[in-house]
């Protein structure tokens, strides 16, 4: 068995306590978001999407880098992530360091 990384036991946490959303669709209906994830396999249409949220909200986007979003999730087609607590939103940031870069 593959042992998991800080960060995908962060985002577990994130997800398990319901604290996040998946899609564009579903995070904008979000009445705020700390934290914004998007996948390297995203299109820039959806990066876009992302971007305006991100703005939206006032919160940083951090786009994967090493692995697909969903292999963090475990969801199919996980394109874009939001994070609704502050605290994990700065902990997946404090160990994003490899695995995620800053867009905004």
């Amino acid at each position: 068995m593959e042992q998991k990384t800080k960060l995908e036991t962060f985002i577990g946490f994130a997800m398990r306590t319901g604290k996040y959303k998946i899609g564009v669709n579903a995070v904008a209906t979000m009445k705020r978001a700390h934290l914004m994830l998007v996948c390297r396999t995203a299109s820039e249409n959806t990066v876009k999407d992302a971007e305006k949220l991100a703005k939206r909200f006032g919160c940083s986007l951090y786009i994967s880098v090493n692995r697909n979003l969903e292999e963090y999730t475990h969801r199919e087609n996980s394109k874009v992530m939001a994070i609704a607590d502050k605290g994990l939103a700065q902990t997946i940031v404090d160990n994003a360091e490899n695995d995620f870069i800053v867009r905004r």
